[in-house]
């Protein structure tokens, strides 16, 4: 019992604000020129994301999210089944993560029994890995075409509901960085506004623009084309069972501003800079992204939208997890041989204002070209889902502006940081 005390002691804790890092990228896929065996996305699509616990996605289970975005990339790309190669699917929270439930979502999409699928587990890059895995295994020839994405229902599933403390080795105690993986996420962000400076008054800023975006998208219509509709059946006030067609972002607040924001008290730490405000929503929702080889998509007729550039993944202090972005966003660039300059929409997800503010400053990243159509703080973040959601996002922003190359990027608990670059076509 002592052990266990002393464990939830620290998850109360602060931690320290230094932060040596190690890199490990993965392979480019890019070069100037188009080639056959480039990797490119045929596809990608969300469902609408809703508010964890009293949303309208809180008593749909996470296979029938999934089926419905394997169903619509069917639909779209009109790829035979058959021909895909692999599936994997990105979650965080479910047990098993979710790979029993992921193969059942397989089958309620009425996909064949012949496709394999396995899921990923690396926190909040789960789909965004989940993607990178399928680019590689076809880069290196394993399979032509893939599935890759992600899941989340955070009303079924909350945080921290699957770790019983009881149950860790006491030796993890003995270990900072081990003992350090257990600190509660926001936390982890004041350390970071501590560490670089990053003022309550810039969050709120972020956090306030964020839901500016976010509306102004929802008005003008540009989340339309990545959003899935789903009908969920939804009890009402009088018991009564009404169907109702779910296509909007339900975290967006109209009339938040960052007056409103600053009254806000410090949800993690006494004088903390960190709130509900300006961090991340909890969220229910999945995004799907169809790969292929280029020469593949060609010969059987499947769109190309964009190419997988890069994928890269990094390590960071536990303490201060909320910087990967910041270290993982440059070794994906070098693959891609292009410069953060280059660069024409940054999707980085706001797991909390600090980071995400941090991030932009340490790789000077101009706050236009910053989550265009609103991010996690405004649109939610379903964990597993989000790497996928991300590029869900981006494309049709890319397409609709005329631009070329995006970085999607997020920080990961205890202390990692993933990113990509894909380049519109």
């Amino acid at each position: 019992m002592e052990r266990v005390a002393r464990i939830a002691s620290h998850v109360k804790a602060g931690g320290s604000q230094e932060a040596p890092l190690s890199a490990s990228p993965t392979a480019g896929f890019c070069t100037k020129e188009k080639k056959d065996d480039d990797v490119v996305i045929c596809c990608a699509v969300r469902t609408a994301l809703c508010k964890a616990g009293k949303g309208s996605f809180n008593k749909t289970a996470p296979e029938e999210l999934l089926a419905a975005v394997f169903k619509e990339v069917v639909a779209r790309t009109k790829v035979n089944p058959k021909d895909i190669g692999d599936i994997q699917i990105g979650n965080v929270l479910q047990p098993g993560a979710s790979g029993l439930t992921s193969r059942m979502g397989q089958f309620m999409a009425e996909l064949p029994y012949d496709i394999p699928l396995s899921t990923v587990n690396r926190q909040c890059s789960s789909s965004l890995q989940a993607t990178a895995y399928i680019a590689s295994a076809i880069k290196s020839g394993i399979i032509d075409i893939g599935l890759a994405g992600g899941v989340e229902n955070m009303s079924m599933f909350p945080m921290m509901a699957t770790i019983d403390i009881t149950k860790l080795s006491a030796k993890v105690l003995d270990y900072e960085n081990a003992e350090a993986c257990l600190m509660p996420m926001g936390l982890t962000s004041e350390n970071v506004a501590a560490a670089y400076g990053v003022t309550r008054e810039r969050q709120d800023q972020m956090a306030a623009d964020s839901h500016r975006k976010a509306l102004e998208a929802q008005k003008n219509g540009w989340f339309k084309e990545e959003i899935v509709p789903i009908t969920v059946e939804m009890k009402q006030k009088d018991g009564s069972i009404k169907k109702v067609v779910v296509d909007k972002d339900e975290g967006p607040r109209a009339g938040t501003t960052k007056e409103g924001l600053a009254k806000l008290k410090p949800a993690f730490k006494a004088g903390g800079s960190t709130t509900a405000g300006n961090s991340s929503q909890t969220t229910d929702g999945a995004a799907m992204v169809l790969l292929a080889r280029r020469d593949v998509a060609k010969k059987h007729g499947l769109p190309i939208i964009a190419r997988f550039c890069s994928f890269a993944c990094v390590g960071v202090d536990p303490k201060l997890m909320g910087i990967g972005p910041a270290f993982a966003i440059p070794p994906a660039l070098e693959k891609a041989g292009i410069t953060v300059n280059d660069v024409d929409i940054f999707e980085i997800n706001e797991a909390f204002a600090s980071q995400a503010t941090m991030s932009c400053d340490h790789l000077k990243v101009p706050m236009e070209k910053l989550n265009p159509k609103g991010g996690a703080i405004a649109l939610g973040h379903p964990l597993g889902a989000t790497g996928a959601r991300q590029i869900a996002t981006l494309l049709p922003e890319l397409k609709r502006t005329g631009k070329k190359f995006g970085v999607t990027s997020m920080c990961l608990g205890s202390g990692m940081g993933a990113a990509s670059v894909i380049e519109a076509e």
